[in-house]
């Protein structure tokens, strides 16, 4: 009796208070235990709603057609359901007829009629329509013609018919509501070989029935049902990529449309920012290629998330370009099974390759890819990776870092952004029933990846394993030792056995006793570049927030300290907003933004790095400073940011190197002609363009430049840029610039070098805007005036091949002598010939410097 009394004062107390239906908007409503989500079904998107809104959980989440309330199964009061409004105040139902447990499918009719489920085959009838004097009452208790398991079901608007995925089975079945007939409409192909349970579906308008796995919170699609009649084909796809959850149930308004993505027009459809191809749903689609192309080596993963370590890892890169060097897959060694496999290794014996998963995704061999230049450069310890390969192609890594001091400083999906990739969604999956964050991510060359990062530390004496998983480095606890797993895969449910199996080995050698993990972000940048002084940044904000703050840290060179920077961004309330911020001139900047709230985001992103080379045993760098350009590049020209001087002691070489971009990733520069900068210095330099293809470093492409002590002005064609191999340089992967001095006379010599002001250019001359009259080189004719013949005098920096080019008053080439100079002080002897008397222009063309143009006198 007062369990009965204390439901009729809930009711009564939340009458007032909850009756805003929510009229069927284009949401999707994910609840998980009493926790509410609103998700787009569109993006995979989600964000919470309303948390702890019953204090039993809720279960069976449907919406109803007939009032526009959402209705659940509570596990608490017993046997009672729940109707909750849009503003999530609730109104609790008895129904004595009721379980008392075991109630987890459900769905609403358009006649206002609830249908309820658990096990077995019975199910249960209740009256939910506004307009019958039953309403919030039993009507009956049904049978389904057979046994299923099934986690959810919904309504089709289209036919009347409720419909559901089987587990294990993934078969599609229709079924009579009111009679309980079961028709199998076959196995949904999409879902053909995997094992998750479907806990939440969903329909749109048209009868396109979304279903989600709890596991991994991927949402497949399949397309009017209504027309199948099992033995028809049927159309299914991936559809989103959304939250995992372990307890999930999912309620829509089945008549509400859901956008979607026309894969041929070049338009963004659906809202999600992702246009055609780039759409999961396009997956297979048109001409979309199917969700599935080779990953990323491990053996090119692991630089830090932060701007600590950056000359070392440029460093790093470029030694690796300076040696040619490039992972081959094809004689790496393998790894194999070894016997103690899966078993607990004597203490002391524990090595990384014992928590590595073997034949867990079916690939048809692994190799070890490990990059253990990572060890000198980084806080890792130890490193061991593998890729999983199928078809001679990889297509899942595991990179196993192991740390002493704290996490290790890197997560793949904070610094591939900084190499151009683009984080299209960020959710969970679930693994033990914990949610850790996933990451999908799109690789500059359209390669697709499911990211998964996690790290395991030894605690209760060093009895137990913790694991903890976090989008923020500064959320795992310092100064531990951490094993360190980046997994990723171009397929979600491989991410998700490999993550199993890397969970189920840690505990092989330990028990885990807790899991500490974070939610991912609600706000983050999908993608973003800094170029010329801009940070243009693309912001995907899932929970519509219309503010974000900004603080980051900037240095304007690779030599200067940090600087803090704070301000707040205007969203809007918009789900994808492009940004532009004025950064000023900067080499590299690590930001976070959010709300204050949900989890932010971090990111950290680079201009392409300015390195010195002093490998040679006699070099020593006894001065390096990179500096801020202050001139204005033109808009036809391809900047390279910032300033050098080095000034170094070597009896055999320095070099100075600048990337292109952040990890020495190629560029295509075509659509330029030469290469330009100031410089002055000491004596002859040698500039590389370094191209990815070219595998010798004695190939690649060079030429050759005279420094002075002031100031020159330089344009270098790229036809004069020459390799070993006579063939002519194709400019479409460029990887960096590298300037070198030599000692030519073998002995220790002071070199230095300033350079400035250096670009790409379309055109193979400086232009009148970089030369000023004082940076002409002279020349003079002796006579001047000329009777039958004259002498040119000018100085050459360098020996080259130039032209005497002499016009006549109105411009005409009259004369033109071809002339190799020599270092230092030249004569060009010219004849009058057949020339009439008058004015007369004499120039001397050559391709690095640019010679004042005289008036000779004709008598």
């Amino acid at each position: 009796m007062k369990k009965i009394l204390l439901l009729l004062v809930l009711i009564y107390t939340n009458a007032y208070t909850q009756d805003i239906p929510f009229n069927c908007d284009y949401n999707a409503y994910l609840f998980q235990y009493n926790d509410v989500y609103a998700i787009d079904l569109a993006s995979g998107s989600s964000y919470a709603v309303a948390t702890d809104v019953t204090e039993g959980t809720i279960n069976a989440a449907a919406y109803n057609p007939a009032d526009g309330f959402i209705w659940g199964s509570l596990s608490f009061p017993s046997k009672s359901i729940v109707r909750i409004g849009k503003n999530f105040s609730t109104l609790i139902f008895y129904v004595d007829e009721l379980p008392t447990s075991g109630r987890y499918v459900g769905d609403v009719s358009a006649e206002g009629v609830y249908y309820l489920k658990g096990g077995g085959t019975p199910y249960y009838a209740i009256d939910l329509n506004p307009e019958s004097d039953n309403y919030g009452n039993y009507i009956a208790t049904k049978n389904l013609s057979q046994n299923i398991s099934i986690h959810d079901w919904a309504f089709n608007s289209v036919d009347g018919k409720l419909y559901t995925v089987e587990k294990k089975t993934n078969i599609l079945y229709r079924i009579d509501a009111e009679t309980g007939s079961i028709e199998n409409m076959g196995e949904v192909p999409i879902l053909s070989g995997l094992n998750y349970t479907y806990g939440a579906v969903y329909f749109d308008a048209s009868g396109r029935f979304y279903v989600s796995a709890n596991q991994t919170g991927t949402i497949y699609v399949i397309q009017n049902v209504q027309d199948l009649n099992g033995t028809n084909a049927m159309d299914s796809n991936l559809f989103a990529f959304g939250p995992s959850s372990s307890q999930n149930d999912g309620a829509r308004c089945p008549t509400a449309p859901v956008p979607q993505e026309d894969c041929t027009n070049g338009i963004d459809d659906d809202g999600d920012g992702l246009i055609d191809c780039e759409d999961p749903s396009c997956s297979g689609y048109a001409a979309c290629p199917v969700i599935a192309a080779p990953t990323s080596s491990a053996n090119a993963g692991g630089l830090e998330s932060n701007n600590r370590l950056s000359e070392q890892i440029s460093k790093r890169n470029f030694n690796r370009a300076k040696a040619s060097y490039k992972f081959d897959k094809n004689t790496a060694k393998r790894f194999s099974k070894s016997a103690k496999y899966g078993k607990k290794t004597a203490k002391g014996s524990l090595q990384l390759s014992d928590f590595i998963p073997f034949e867990t995704i079916g690939e048809d061999g692994v190799i070890e890819s490990s990059p253990t230049d990572l060890l000198s450069i980084t806080n890792a310890t130890n490193v061991y990776s593998v890729d999983y390969m199928k078809q001679g192609e990889a297509v899942a890594s595991i990179l196993l870092l192991k740390t002493e001091k704290g996490v290790y400083e890197h997560t793949k999906y904070i610094c591939d952004r900084l190499l151009g990739a683009e984080l299209i969604s960020v959710s969970t999956i679930e693994i033990r029933e914990q949610q850790f964050i996933k990451a999908l991510i799109k690789n500059v060359d359209g390669s697709l990846e499911f990211v998964l990062s996690l790290s395991a530390k030894s605690v209760n004496n060093d009895t137990d394993f913790s694991i903890e998983s976090h989008w923020n480095l500064d959320k795992y606890e310092t100064n531990v030792p951490f094993y360190n797993f980046q997994i990723w895969s171009n397929s979600l449910d491989d991410l998700l056995r490999l993550g199993e199996e890397v969970v189920r080995l840690l505990e092989v050698q330990k028990p885990i006793s807790e899991y500490n993990n974070s939610a991912p972000p609600s706000v983050f940048v999908r993608k973003g570049k800094y170029i010329n002084g801009k940070l243009d940044l693309e912001i995907v904000n899932t929970n519509r927030t219309a503010t974000v703050n900004f603080d980051g840290g900037l240095r304007v060179t690779e030599t200067n300290t940090v600087e803090y920077v704070a301000s707040s961004l205007d969203l809007d309330g918009n789900y994808i907003t492009n940004i532009e911020l004025d950064a000023g001139n900067l080499f590299d900047i690590g930001f976070r933004i959010g709300d204050g709230v949900a989890t932010p985001d971090d990111l950290f992103m680079s201009d392409g790095p300015w390195g010195y080379d002093d490998a040679a045993p006699s070099t020593t760098v006894n001065n390096y400073e990179v500096e801020v350009n202050k001139e204005q590049f033109n808009d036809d020209e391809f900047p390279i940011e910032r300033n050098i001087t080095l000034k170094a002691n070597t009896s055999e070489y320095v070099a100075a190197y600048r990337a292109l971009t952040p990890k020495f990733n190629p560029i295509d520069l075509s659509g330029y002609n030469s290469f330009q900068l100031k410089a002055k210095g000491t004596g002859t330099m040698i500039i590389r363009l370094v191209k990815q293809s070219v595998s010798n470093w004695e190939s690649q492409y060079k030429a050759v430049i005279t420094l002075t002590d002031n100031l020159q002005d330089y344009s270098i064609p790229f036809s004069e840029f020459k390799s070993i191999t006579d063939e002519a340089m194709a400019v479409n992967d460029v990887t960096s610039v590298v300037f070198t001095m030599l000692s030519e006379s073998g002995e220790e010599e002071t070199k230095e070098m300033t350079l400035e002001q250096l670009r790409f250019s379309v055109s193979n001359t400086l232009s009148v805007a970089t030369l000023n009259a004082d940076d002409s080189l002279q020349i003079t004719a002796i006579p001047n005036p000329m009777k039958s013949n004259t002498e040119i005098h000018f100085t050459a920096e360098a020996s080259e091949a130039v032209e005497l080019l002499m016009y006549n008053q109105i411009g005409h080439l009259v004369k033109q002598i071809d002339f190799q100079t020599v270092k230092g002080q030249n004569n060009i002897r010219i004849k009058r010939d057949h020339l009439s008397s008058g004015m007369y222009f004499c120039k001397v063309k050559s391709k690095y410097r640019n010679y004042k143009t005289i008036k000779l006198l004709l008598e």
